[in-house]
C-alpha cells in the first residue's frame, strides 16, 4: 500500500510541497545491510556478518572515521532545511545486544548537528506507570515533531525482543493472566507495523538500525569493562547473564527483523565489530534518506520594493552606529 505525504507548510502560507511517496523515497536508500521483507533477501537464519567484507575490509578505522566526518558535514547542511521547513520529522531507532555500541553510534552520528533540532530518548526497564499502559505508550510520548531528528536508544522493540526471550516479564504488563505468547507476538508485530505506518503517513521518516555484534567482540568489550577502571561503571552482571542466552536472542532478532522491516520503516542490520565502520554506515544511510526528501526552506517573510529598501537603510544605520 502506497500513500502520499501531507502537502503542508505547517503553518507557513505558500505553495504546498510536491506530494511524494515515502515508500518510494526510502526504497532508493542503498545499503547492503538493508532487510528486505518478502523477497529472496529475507532472513532465514540469524544475522551472522559482524565485520565489513570485501574491499571495505581493507580499510582502516581511520578511513571510516574520515568518511563519517564527511558524511556528517552533509547531514549538517540538510538538517538546517529539515529544521527550518518543518515538513518532516526523523526517527532513528537503535537496537542491539549489550556492548554493541549504541551510545557511541548515537553520539558520533549526531555530533556537530544543531542541538535545537536533536532529541535523544533512552528506554530502560519500564516503570510501574508505564507497565499499566499499552506497550507503545511510553515511546509515543517521545516521538519527534516535524523539523526534529530523534534517536531512540532502545525502543518499543524491546517488547518483542527482551520480553520474548523472558516471557515471565509479561506478568507485570497485564492485570490478569498474560495472553497466550503464540498469539501475542504476531499481534505485537502487527501493532508495530501499523504504528510505523501511521508515523510515515504523518511525514515521519523511520530508519531502524540493528547493531550486529559478534559473541567474541561482545565478550572482549565486557572484559574491558571488567579490567579497565575507567570502564568499570559500565560493567553489569545482568549483561553477562543475558549474553548466555545469545542463541535465543539471535532467533528472536531474526523474526523481529523479518516481521517489521517494511518499505516505510526499513531495518538495517549493520556489522558492529568495527565501531567506526558501523557509525559511518549509519550516517551514510541517514544522509541518503535526507538527500532524497524534497526539503526546502519555507517562504521568506521579507517585504518588497520600497519597504524593503527602507528597512535595509534603517538596519545599515543601526549596524554602523558606534557602541
Amino acid at each position: 500500500m502506497e500513500w502520499g505525504l501531507q502537502p503542508s507548510w505547517s503553518g507557513h502560507e505558500g505553495n504546498p510541497i510536491v506530494t511524494a511517496s515515502l515508500n518510494e523515497i526510502l526504497r532508493k536508500v542503498s545499503s547492503p545491510w538493508r532487510i528486505r521483507n518478502g523477497d529472496r533477501n529475507e532472513l532465514r537464519a540469524a544475522p551472522s556478518v559482524y565485520a565489513p567484507a570485501g574491499d571495505e575490509a581493507e580499510n582502516s578505522g581511520e578511513s571510516f572515521k574520515d568518511r563519517l566526518q564527511e558524511t556528517r558535514e552533509d547531514i549538517r547542511e540538510l538538517q538546517r532545511k529539515l529544521y527550518a521547513g518543518k515538513q518532516y520529522s526523523v526517527l532513528l531507532v537503535f537496537q542491539a545486544l549489550d556492548a554493541a555500541g549504541k551510545d557511541g553510534a548515537i553520539r558520533e552520528v549526531l555530533e556537530d548537528l544543531d542541538p535545537a533540532g536533536i532529541k535523544v530518548a533512552s528506554f530502560k526497564r519500564p516503570s510501574e506507570e508505564e507497565l499499566r499502559h499499552d506497550f507503545l505508550w511510553r515511546t509515543s510520548k517521545q516521538l519527534p515533531e516535524r523539523g526534529i531528528i530523534c534517536a531512540f536508544n532502545r525502543s518499543y522493540y524491546e517488547e518483542v525482543l527482551t520480553v520474548r526471550v523472558h516471557p515471565e516479564f509479561l506478568g507485570g504488563q497485564y492485570g490478569g493472566s498474560a495472553p497466550d505468547p503464540e498469539l501475542l507476538w504476531p499481534a505485537r508485530y502487527r501493532a508495530i507495523r501499523e504504528h510505523e505506518h501511521h508515523l510515515a503517513m504523518a511525514n515521519t521518516v523511520v530508519l531502524k538500525f540493528w547493531l550486529n555484534v559478534s559473541p567474541q567482540k561482545q565478550a572482549q568489550r565486557f572484559l574491558e569493562r571488567l579490567e579497565d577502571p575507567e570502564k568499570n561503571w559500565k560493567f553489569s552482571m545482568g549483561d553477562i547473564r543475558e549474553s548466555n542466552l545469545r542463541g535465543h536472542y539471535d532467533e528472536v532478532v531474526m523474526h523481529m527483523l523479518n516481521e517489521t522491516s517494511r518499505p516505510w520503516a526499513p531495518w538495517f542490520c549493520i556489522p558492529a565489530d568495527d565501531r567506526w565502520y558501523l557509525r559511518w554506515q549509519i550516517a551514510d544511510i541517514f544522509c541518503q534518506a535526507l538527500k532524497l526528501l524534497p526539503l526546502r526552506y519555507p517562504p521568506a517573510d521579507i517585504p518588497e520594493g520600497q519597504e524593503r529598501d527602507e528597512l535595509g537603510r534603517i538596519l545599515k544605520e543601526r549596524a554602523n552606529q558606534a557602541d
